[in-house]
């Protein structure tokens, strides 16, 4: 009889303890995914500089992902680049992201986000309530832009039509599909630091540096990732595969295997004319983007080339397959028509907002 009492009070107090193991770790894990806003008393007294803010939505490739598309989904070609209406999407190991409306819409795009909001978004990956955003809207490159150039772009923004188009929600599965989590995710990716300029570079090298780690979001296409979906630094712009499916996204570092044979005068040209010096001509969803870095500065695009050319050499990210006959792969049968021959800077295909 003692014993089987004793064994009950055994039982309970294991239960008892699993309890509150439960209650203890949902506790951790509230406090460690709950937002980490920008205080308003961050945001520098800035006069938005609305030329600036469409420069910089230029340069980011914004139109590109947020534009209505021609056709449902992967089209790259869009009607007018300055009705962001959403609709394009990302096909991804962890399901579809459809891309939002970014309009000035008041219902169905941010025409109710305060500049404060819109900084924490790109700086944080924060929506307006404090939801956490995915980061296939890639906020680990924005979040190193500065507060001037973010408040220039939220003023632009407000001067585009406003499109009443309500986007799909994301189709993912679990346990991706539970928002609260990405708060873990953003421990170890967002750190909301605006880029610093490298005392020992030249202004020049700053200068490509911030429009390729910053607005550009490069990185986010060329680098490859592991499987929590956050970039490899170590391996940094060495190239990835492609995300939504054939061929790969190509290494721009100066190696053998990337950018090594070109020098910085053939990468300022391709960003302008979007010809390499192979006599090729870059396409796919590399495409639209030489288009937005050929209406650039020209010091801004041989600053991105010279940026690109500091970068430490690496070898391919994305190893070659070997085929039948034993040989190597060349580059061509592996990219197929997944990266369209891309050869550059900057940031493919990446919705900016698929939150």
């Amino acid at each position: 009889m003692t014993t089987g009492v004793q064994e009950g009070n055994a039982r309970r107090a294991w239960w008892w303890a699993l309890f509150a193991l439960g209650i203890a770790g949902a506790i951790v894990f509230y406090l460690l995914t709950m937002p980490k806003a920008v205080p308003a008393s961050e945001l520098p007294a800035h006069t938005p500089d609305v030329a600036n803010g469409e420069y910089i939505f230029t340069a980011g490739g914004c139109a590109e992902c947020h534009a209505e598309p021609l056709a449902k989904c992967k089209d790259t070609k869009v009607k007018d680049k300055t009705r962001l209406a959403g609709g394009c999407c990302l096909k991804t190991p962890f399901g579809v992201f459809n891309v939002p409306n970014i309009s000035p819409d008041k219902e169905t795009g941010i025409g109710n986000w305060s500049t404060l909001d819109f900084v924490n978004a790109m700086k944080r990956g924060l929506g307006p309530d404090g939801a956490h955003l995915y980061p296939a809207f890639p906020y680990t490159s924005y979040q190193r832009m500065t507060y001037e150039d973010l408040i220039d772009l939220k003023a632009y923004l407000d001067t585009l039509p406003a499109v009443k188009h309500k986007t799909p929600p994301h189709e993912l599965a679990f346990p991706y599909n539970i928002r609260r989590g990405i708060g873990l995710w953003q421990l170890l990716y967002v750190d909301g630091k605006t880029f610093t300029p490298e005392a020992k570079a030249s202004a020049e090298l700053n200068r490509g540096a911030y429009l390729v780690e910053g607005p550009g979001h490069c990185g986010e296409c060329h680098s490859p990732r592991n499987s929590l979906g956050g970039t490899i630094q170590s391996q940094a712009f060495a190239g990835a595969r492609n995300p939504e499916g054939k061929g790969k996204i190509p290494n721009i570092t100066p190696s053998h295997d990337g950018l090594g044979d070109w020098s910085t005068d053939d990468i300022t040209y391709l960003l302008e004319t979007g010809n390499t010096p192979d006599f090729d001509v870059i396409g796919g969803v590399m495409a639209p983007v030489q288009e937005n870095m050929a209406k650039l500065k020209p010091e801004d695009r041989s600053a991105i080339a010279a940026y690109l050319k500091s970068l430490p050499p690496l070898p391919d990210a994305v190893p070659k397959k070997k085929k039948a006959t034993g040989e190597d792969e060349t580059d061509e049968e592996k990219e197929g028509d997944g990266s369209g021959g891309e050869t550059s800077d900057g940031g493919s295909k990446q919705p900016d907002g698929a939150e």
